[in-house]
């Protein structure tokens, strides 16, 4: 059961670390005045959509991930 349990707990940490790092990558939702300057370059030449479309999913599965190793290890005792 130790093994079990080190097994789970190590499984956690790299899924928190994946969900850290997918979340931290994504572009951030600016605002204000350079929120402005920025969204009018962003509509003229585009903006990074598969990148950000792709970090979104990774940060789905980690979040997934992540709970189901909580579950775990709340069931494990």
């Amino acid at each position: 059961m130790c093994v079990l349990h080190t097994a789970a707990v190590v499984f956690q940490v790299v899924a928190s670390l994946g969900l850290i790092a997918s979340i931290v990558m994504q572009s951030g939702k600016s605002a204000g005045l350079s929120g402005s300057v920025a969204g009018g370059a962003e509509a003229m030449f585009g903006k990074k959509k598969g990148l950000d479309e792709l970090l979104n999913k990774f940060t789905m599965v980690f979040a997934a991930l992540f709970l189901l190793s909580a579950l775990a290890l709340s069931m494990l005792g």
